[in-house]
């Protein structure tokens, strides 16, 4: 079932939480990505509050080569990478991968000439989600 809101996209599945992570980080390996981050929220906050959460997974994912593209145009792009992609746990039971929209994220840079980078990544991330 595919998702969408204004500045991410994905879609939800039926397998479990941590099969879908282990299958993004792959998939997302084929794209020419490098998991640069990874923060299980779930952990981080039975750690910090003590309290409960759902699988919640923060991959920050970087395509090098169009991180360099981004950042050759304009350096303080950096605030906007890694790509976020997340896998969490959904309330009917189904598993979550979501992407942020780079064409959205980037559009808020007001920079016309980094619109092709933005839509080659979110290319590939679509390609990610699809895949998924």
């Amino acid at each position: 079932m595919e998702m969408k809101s204004a500045y991410a996209f994905g879609k939800s599945v039926e397998t479990p939480h941590a099969e879908t992570a282990a299958r993004l980080r792959d998939v997302l390996a084929g794209e020419g990505f490098g998991i640069i981050s990874e923060t299980d929220l779930k952990e981080k906050f039975a750690e910090k509050l003590q309290k409960e959460f759902r699988n919640y997974l923060i991959l920050g994912a970087c395509n090098p080569s169009l991180a360099y593209e981004f950042l050759s145009r304009e350096i303080d792009l950096g605030t906007f990478l890694p790509c976020n992609v997340v896998v969490y746990d959904r309330d009917d039971g189904r598993t979550a991968v979501m992407a942020f929209d780079p064409v959205a994220v980037f559009a808020l840079a007001g920079r016309p000439e980094i619109t092709g980078y933005a839509e080659k990544a979110a290319e590939k991330l679509k390609r990610v989600i699809a895949s998924i």
